[in-house]
């Protein structure tokens, strides 16, 4: 295909190819693959400059007929498709996007960038390193690439946590030694430890896991702070303000805040902290594989859990758990009824017909109320809840 030379001749090939079977991905990027050291066909992570969900459906369509034009069939039936990019479907592309290059700097036209950028260094690299990944459906991942765009979807903000399906992703992501943001093939160490360790040239291990740190992937917002990088992992989702302190604060995958919350905890995969609250050093918020019962767990607005406390079950907006108290979804927990008349204000969904004077809930029956504080008795070790009377806020000069 010559170069095309004005947009209208753009939008023209678009509907040309969308009128022969074309079906809308859910999600797709070029990603450059970091390859087994020691098994070549073993793929260990994937790198994505851009990536696409929910948009740019005009770039996707040129990329599938590059891709047709290259001599590749793309399978619309499965879940996803990755295949390895040649010299024929980058000049495809170029072609196509000739009337954007020089506008190419722009933020709608990262596409175009990258394609610009891969005809230019196609002569100097092995391009079975670059692949196209396209996932048309939410299934579970098939594919080291697919795991890593859905990765990528989630720590940039374009799906929203427990959003994806990555049931599975364990089974398919390699577990690697990973040295700074290089993933190094466990078999490959063993079988070349004796020369690297006589030569003095063995890796400095950071740490060995199948999933990388978030910072050597994602670039955060202006306003959010990571002061250990080993704290968040590849798959986590840090809104605008969130700060994450050293010490013994980590944040899994497909877990997250969703404004600024300053983090010194732990929030476990599929745990949801939204804005203002303040999870407290050493804090504990279990995920669905750490006795929540697959029940994720959601922390409201303006919440505080205190110095190595614990929760196992949602909790509402201005709540409060004391420093050292664990509740669960199995906790029994005591409420006068003066102090429950007063939960109930700000919880008008509330329903509860007891009547004794002192009220034992489970931890579970009291998830996502608003406005509770979480306290244990120092003289008899019972926990109450009574209405919470503090505000909960962060510093706005740390956020």
């Amino acid at each position: 295909m010559k170069k095309l030379k004005t947009v209208n001749e753009f939008k023209e090939l678009i509907a040309k190819i969308e009128s022969k079977g074309y079906k809308k991905p859910l999600g797709f990027g070029i990603a450059k693959v970091d390859r087994g050291q020691f098994n070549d066909d073993l793929i260990l992570q994937a790198n994505f400059p851009v990536i696409n969900w929910n948009e740019n459906f005009g770039s996707a369509s040129i990329f599938l007929e590059a891709l047709n034009q290259s001599g590749v069939k793309v399978d619309f039936n499965g879940s996803e498709f990755v295949c390895e990019i040649n010299k024929k479907f980058i000049k495809f592309a170029y072609n196509a996007f000739k009337p954007f290059v020089n506008e190419a700097i722009g933020e709608a036209h990262k596409n175009v960038q990258a394609i610009n950028l891969l005809k230019w260094i196609k002569k100097d690299v092995n391009l079975r390193n670059y692949k196209i990944v396209f996932i048309f459906e939410d299934e579970a991942p098939k594919s080291v690439e697919s795991v890593y765009l859905k990765l990528y979807a989630l720590s940039t903000s374009k799906a929203e946590l427990r959003s994806l399906n990555l049931n599975g992703a364990f089974g398919v992501l390699p577990n690697v030694a990973w040295s700074g943001r290089e993933p190094i093939e466990l078999d490959w160490l063993r079988e070349n430890e004796i020369e690297l360790k006589l030569l003095g040239e063995y890796p400095t291990i950071d740490s060995v896991d199948k999933f990388p740190r978030f910072l050597s992937h994602v670039i955060p917002a202006d306003n959010t702070r990571i002061l250990d990088s080993s704290k968040v992992r590849m798959g986590a989702q840090l809104a605008s303000g969130t700060t994450v302190m050293p010490g013994a604060s980590y944040i899994n995958f497909n877990a997250g805040t969703t404004g600024a919350v300053m983090v010194e905890g732990r929030i476990s995969s599929s745990a949801i902290v939204a804005k203002g609250s303040d999870i407290g050093g050493g804090a504990s918020i279990l995920g669905v594989l750490s006795g929540t019962n697959g029940n994720p767990v959601g922390i409201g607005e303006n919440t505080l859990l205190g110095a190595n406390s614990v929760t196992g079950i949602p909790l509402g907006d201005g709540c409060i758990i004391d420093a050292g108290v664990a509740i669960l979804e199995g906790t029994k927990i005591a409420v006068t009824q003066k102090q429950l008349a007063k939960i109930k204000e700000v919880n008008p969904d509330f329903i509860c017909n007891k009547s004794d004077e002192i009220q034992f809930f489970k931890g579970l029956e009291l998830a996502s109320l608003n406005g509770i504080h979480f306290r244990q008795n120092s003289t008899n070790g019972m926990i109450q809840a009574f209405r919470s009377q503090r505000e909960v806020t962060l510093n706005s000069e740390l956020h």
